[in-house]
């Protein structure tokens, strides 16, 4: 990665915020750092890190209020955010999905591992080259645009979170194909994150209720489609 990709690790434990620094400094990312959600929130918003490693369980404010605080600004900032816990419970992955963050990771994790995951988060939201066909509009007038995760529908933009972004564009690139919840999970989080089924309803019915109910269908008990003709 570039030398010039920043990074933020949030963390109440020292000698866990010394072990990322070191390890991600390696790997040529600047590093900051906070001890807890308030001064990630603070500190994110001044630094303005590519990529924000935040544990869950901190004083004066947790990582999940810190994740939807920041979240609340993605019109002008939007990075990607990494929650790094100990507690592996369905409900606790829910919440941290649903206040915005990209991954989910349990402690504790092997160094490669965790920078290997996060070089290609990396790559896959700042890096990755725009296809010539990164517009991609439907006869209602719906256009994607990859380059600049921008949606516009009837010339006008619909504001949509990374997540649910990336999975109206991934469903996008090939209309009415039939796409599980399983490779949408595998594509979007990566192969290690495990959510449970009803994630991906709630991140669909999200991404209706802002772009309108007839470009996804959901085929009962399989799995869903973008249709290109939704007349």
């Amino acid at each position: 990665m570039s030398k010039k990709s920043l990074v933020l690790i949030v963390d109440d434990e020292p000698d866990m915020v010394e072990f990322l620094s070191f390890n991600f400094e390696k790997e040529g990312y600047i590093i900051k750092s906070a001890v807890n959600g308030m001064d990630a929130v603070e500190v994110a918003m001044e630094f303005r890190p590519h990529l924000i490693i935040m544990d869950v369980m901190m004083p004066k404010m947790d990582g999940v209020e810190a994740c939807q605080i920041i979240r609340q600004n993605k019109e002008s900032y939007d990075p990607i955010i990494v929650m790094l816990t100990a507690r592996g419970e369905d409900y606790s992955q829910i919440a941290g999905f649903d206040a915005g963050a990209d991954d989910y990771l349990i402690k504790p994790i092997s160094p490669k591992v965790l920078v290997a995951r996060m070089n290609a988060l990396m790559r896959r939201n700042y890096m990755k080259e725009a296809p010539m066909n990164s517009k991609r509009k439907t006869e209602n007038t719906l256009t994607i645009n990859r380059e600049y995760y921008s949606v516009f529908k009837n010339n006008k933009e619909i504001q949509l979170p990374r997540k649910e972004f990336e999975i109206l564009s991934y469903m996008a690139e090939k209309p009415n194909r039939l796409f599980r919840s399983e490779k949408i999970f595998k594509h979007i989080w990566g192969a290690d994150t495990i959510v449970g089924n009803r994630t991906m309803d709630v991140y669909i019915r999200k991404i209706r209720s802002k772009i309108g109910d007839n470009y996804i269908r959901t085929i009962k008990g399989v799995g869903y489609k973008f249709v290109q003709n939704n007349k």
